[in-house]
């Protein structure tokens, strides 16, 4: 049902009985790849908070956390700001995204190890900083391909390239397989690293592959949908009430709340105030913060 709205539904009105016309043609076949967007966007956001959340063993992480959403998207800006074609600025933000992380994970390794409070703290920094810097850029340029930068900010499930999209559905299905082949571990990393490691779990061999899972999926949802928020956030916490803690049953069930979840709030961003698209980002923050303050006060 929620696949069908999203077929029929978007910025310019189609009577059903006219929609699979001929000359209407071309309109379907946009909005099925962006369906296919949404789906891949919010199943790999979801499974990345469900990774990060169990190895931080915080319930506030999310795919955004380690720094990667601002790291790609001021390389979005910078590739903007420079003149670029829009083909090279997935490319240069994934680049950005990659590299925020590994900015991240050096600032927070001491001795060897990487401590999880090292890892948030040095994500908040690198995030912080590289906002800032966006701001600035944007601030001195404000009339210069706005419109652009803003779609980087807040998200957009357009397709400008086919070829792109099928590359950021196979990294998200490889780094959403990959998470789920390691539930087990999760499900023992969660417990504690002490627990984890009398389980027989290599906790930081496991930990570094999925924070590079983790920034496989997110940077490449980042270079083609830009920033989106709270996906991550809300939807492992939902499901986690409704099929309980263990990453087995827990991964595939958020891939398909995420992807659901994603849809609705595209076809909201399309529907609302046609002719008229909302960045997606936020809708998916008008109906994340709510949901996630009501789930805070509802588990104190």
């Amino acid at each position: 049902m929620i696949v069908f709205f999203a077929i029929i539904s978007g910025t310019v009105h189609i009577p059903l009985h006219e929609l699979f016309f001929k000359e209407n043609r071309q309109i379907v076949i946009l909005r099925i790849l962006r369906l296919f967007l949404a789906m891949s966007t919010g199943s790999g956001l979801a499974v990345s908070g469900i990774a990060l959340q169990a190895v931080l063993r915080n319930p506030l992480a999310e795919p955004y956390l380690l720094g990667t959403s601002s790291g790609a998207g001021l390389s979005a800006v910078l590739a903007i700001l420079a003149g670029l074609g829009m083909i090279y600025v997935p490319i240069a933000a994934f680049i950005g995204a990659a590299l925020s992380v590994v900015m991240v994970y050096f600032l927070a390794k001491q001795g060897g190890r990487v401590q999880t409070e090292s890892l948030i703290l040095s994500g908040v920094i690198v995030s912080v900083a590289l906002s800032a810097i966006m701001v600035f850029l944007i601030s001195i340029f404000p009339d210069r391909n706005m419109h652009g930068i803003l779609w980087w900010l807040w998200g957009s499930l357009q397709v400008y390239d086919v070829k792109l999209l099928i590359v950021v559905s196979v990294s998200v299905l490889i780094g959403t397989t990959g998470i789920f082949v390691l539930s087990q571990d999760l499900n023992a990393i969660s417990l504690g690293d002490e627990e984890a490691v009398h389980l027989g779990v290599k906790t930081e061999t496991a930990k570094k592959i999925i924070f590079a899972l983790s920034t496989l999926i997110t940077s490449s949802v980042v270079c083609v949908a830009g920033i989106i928020g709270f996906v991550g956030l809300i939807v492992p916490h939902i499901m986690r009430l409704i099929v309980g803690p263990n990453h087995k049953i827990l991964i595939p069930a958020s891939c398909v709340a995420g992807a659901a979840f994603m849809i609705i709030s595209d076809v909201i961003a399309r529907s609302i105030f046609p002719p008229l698209e909302i960045p997606i980002g936020v809708i998916t923050a008008l109906i994340g913060a709510p949901v996630f303050v009501f789930l805070l006060k509802r588990n104190p």
